[in-house]
Formats: structure tokens, C-alpha cells, sequence
């Protein structure tokens, strides 16, 4: 028998394993990291604090790779056409990049439209407390949504390559949480 052989079922775990790393996120129930930090709406910086968001009903934070690149501005543009029914139901959504806080005050404008925020992490502190780190590259965020409650819990997350996937289900897991 060859050598090879009896490392196959050890290969097969490793790799099983490094995708399940790359899929991590935190769970439902679990506590939301509170950040704080530098964002843009309409092109104008302020500073975010998600503690104060979250006074006003829940927040939809969802993580892209990459401000300007194809499926990040598609996203930007279904969130920004769904922010008014996001609004309706009392939440607030804001989009977190790695991106830095005058990238993000040109996308706030042309691809989110003015209509929600985007949040800076040049250091990727935020995008690694939410587990929301891309496998090939820590320093950027993977596409992952999160619904955080009033409360402060996790009560919605969603993993997806699929840009407009994120602004549904989000929209329909707000929907269940509000009742509205």
C-alpha cells in the first residue's frame, strides 16, 4: 500500500476544516461586538456607534469585500432601494469595509446613493470580531450579513456570494423580528 494512502483521510479533515474556518460566523444568540467607528453617509463622515443604533431599533450590518468593484456596488444598490422599507420597519443599515473613510465618502454617494451608511476598518479589528474575515485575505471582509436586535444578540446572519441574497433575506429576517 503507499504511503500516501493513510494521509487521505487526515488531507480530507484538514481541508474540511479550513472551509468550515472560512464559513465562521458568529451565531444567533450570541453577543454583537459593539464598534464604533468612522463612516460615511451622502458623502459626509460622522462617527458610528452601533450602542446608539441600536437604541432606535436593529441594525443590519453587512460586510463587503471592496467599495467600487462589481458585486459590492450592485449590493449598495439593492440595500439603498431597500433602505426606505428597512426605515419603515425601524432598522438601520450600514455596510462595513475595510475600505478607508474617503473611499467609502465617494461610495456613500455613488453607489449606496446617499441612502444608508458605510463604515470604515482599515485594520480589520470589526470585520475579525464578527468573524466576517475573507479565507484568502484577513485584512478584507467576506460577503456577510448580520441582523443584530435591540438587544444587542445576533438574531439573523447570512453567508452568500450572491450580492442581492443579502438585502432579501436580511429584509425578510428584520420583517420576522419587527412584525412590521
Amino acid at each position: 500500500m503507499p504511503a500516501h494512502v493513510p494521509l487521505r483521510p487526515a488531507a480530507l479533515l484538514l481541508a474540511a476544516l479550513l472551509s468550515l474556518s472560512a464559513q465562521a460566523t458568529l451565531k444567533p444568540g450570541e453577543s454583537a461586538p459593539l464598534l464604533h467607528t468612522e463612516a460615511a453617509v451622502a458623502g459626509k463622515a460622522f462617527a458610528f456607534d452601533m450602542a446608539a443604533a441600536l437604541k432606535k431599533g436593529p441594525v443590519v450590518l453587512y460586510f463587503f469585500p471592496k467599495a467600487f468593484t462589481q458585486g459590492c456596488t450592485l449590493e449598495a444598490h439593492a440595500f439603498a432601494e431597500a433602505t426606505p422599507r428597512f426605515a419603515a420597519m425601524g432598522a438601520t443599515v450600514v455596510g462595513m469595509s475595510h475600505d478607508d473613510i474617503a473611499t467609502l465618502k465617494h461610495f456613500s454617494t455613488e453607489a449606496c446613493r446617499d441612502q444608508f451608511a458605510v463604515a470604515s476598518d482599515p485594520g480589520a479589528a470589526t470585520i475579525k470580531a464578527y468573524d466576517a474575515a475573507a479565507a484568502a485575505n484577513p485584512e478584507r471582509a467576506d460577503r456577510i450579513s448580520y441582523v443584530i436586535g435591540q438587544d444587542g444578540k445576533i438574531k439573523f446572519v447570512h453567508v452568500g456570494s450572491d450580492p442581492l441574497e443579502h438585502v432579501e433575506r436580511t429584509q425578510a429576517a428584520v420583517k420576522q423580528l419587527t412584525g412590521k
